[in-house]
């Protein structure tokens, strides 16, 4: 097997473990509160993080040295509360009307890279971006008699991710991949830590069983996406992740009895398409971009 084969594997592999994870937080975030939840996932999430940080050249010393301190503070502790508002959105706007809208991150970072980064969109992807906010009104489908106004949650969650997307990307102009994903978890295990206890609640023993899924699914996820990201390059895996979208899909549908309705379906086609265009355009312009973790993938 070849290398590039098996990085397709690894990052196979890992999307699917994230699918079934946000699963797991739907069901968790269901019965306790999300800022629990996402506390507990992130103290062994930053765990999984400080060993990974021991074994790289100069230890953890070495890897926590940042030449934007602040930024990948902010950075970290941004992705974390996107997380928790992540996990409400999965337990009660839904799993699947959740990601087809998280589906447009791509596109939202497009729009950011231009005030944030000094970056040039050009006319093509601006008429991606517009397509695909067409494709996100079908799925949201304001003019329905039934519209519900939590259909905003998720659309904050996109615009947080988006904007953590961003940061993570100028944080890269200075620090490294290993210094980045070492705030990623670490910033956001201590912010968290400063809020989820106001929340504690008992867990019961059964759900012991899905927290502890919950926080081996992440970890797992992580190493093989990392594997991945070491013979492939982030234009390859970035569009692998629209898998999870429909993976989560089908979870949300079969396993939690979720409706997906036509809109919902065509609006998804439409968002994905968009902005795997966005992804590929920016491939053929020669703008590799540092891997980033996909909405709830912690």
């Amino acid at each position: 097997m070849t290398p590039r084969s098996q990085g397709l594997i690894f990052a196979l592999t890992a999307v699917s473990i994230f699918a079934i994870q946000d699963g797991i937080s739907k069901h968790l975030g269901q019965a306790y509160p999300p800022v629990l939840v996402a506390m507990i996932r992130y103290w062994f999430f930053a765990a999984f993080v400080l060993a990974l940080a021991t074994r790289n050249p100069g230890g953890i010393k070495e890897t926590a040295k940042s030449n934007r301190l602040v930024l990948q503070i902010i950075r970290g502790t941004l992705l974390v509360f996107q997380i928790c508002i992540s996990i409400y959105s999965f337990a009660y706007v839904g799993l699947a009307q959740t990601h087809t809208i998280f589906a447009a991150s791509p596109l939202v970072v497009a729009c950011l890279s231009v005030p944030l980064l000094g970056e040039t969109v050009g006319w093509r992807r601006w008429l991606a971006i517009g397509v695909g906010l067409l494709g996100i009104l079908l799925i949201i489908d304001p003019t329905h008699a039934t519209f519900n106004s939590n259909i905003i949650i998720p659309i904050v969650c996109t615009v947080m991710f988006a904007l953590y997307s961003v940061l993570t990307r100028m944080a890269s102009r200075s620090d490294t991949s290993k210094t980045s994903f070492f705030y990623t978890g670490v910033a956001g295990a201590v912010a968290i830590t400063f809020v989820g206890p106001f929340y504690w609640s008992n867990i019961a023993p059964e759900y012991w069983f899905w927290m502890a899924a919950l926080c081996v699914t992440g970890m797992t996820g992580h190493y093989l996406l990392i594997r991945a990201f070491d013979v492939l390059d982030a234009v390859v895996v970035q569009p692998i992740f629209y898998l999870q979208t429909v993976l989560v899909c089908i979870i949300g549908t079969f396993i939690f009895k979720e409706v997906m309705s036509w809109n919902m379906i065509a609006g998804c086609i439409i968002v994905i398409g968009a902005g795997l265009f966005t992804i590929l355009r920016e491939a053929q312009l020669g703008k590799r971009r540092p891997p980033v973790q996909p909405p709830g993938s912690l």
